[in-house]
């Protein structure tokens, strides 16, 4: 593994380990170079409560994974966590820098009423 590759895991590590003691549901945030992932996760690390991605086919039809399409997903995974009775999450960018199309997804839940 590279070495950029190996120091992001190690922030995504210490980040979920933090996130763990909290107890906190965590929406967990993955990025690939041609699409964005979100998961809203239970506590206790075995139940995905929601999830939203540019796969889905209401998304798939438009520009790939660009800031306009994270913001997509970010106000979806805010729907279906709300529909899921979740209302308060910490939020879990895997160790990728807040910036860009995680900033885009991050902002557009909070508008869509989750708490983080």
């Amino acid at each position: 593994m590279n070495s950029k590759k190996e120091s992001r895991l190690r922030r995504a590590r210490r980040t979920r380990l933090r996130i763990r003691e909290q107890g906190a549901h965590r929406l967990c945030v993955n990025r690939s170079s041609q699409h964005i992932y979100a998961q809203v996760i239970s506590p206790e690390g075995g139940r995905v409560l929601a999830q939203a991605s540019t796969l889905e086919k209401d998304l798939r039809g438009e520009a790939g994974c660009n800031v306009a399409a994270a913001a997509k997903v970010g106000s979806l995974i805010a729907e279906r966590a709300k529909a899921a009775g979740v209302e308060k999450v910490a939020f879990d960018r895997s160790g990728f820098q807040y910036h860009g199309r995680i900033k885009a997804l991050a902002d557009a839940a909070r508008e869509g009423g989750l708490q983080f």
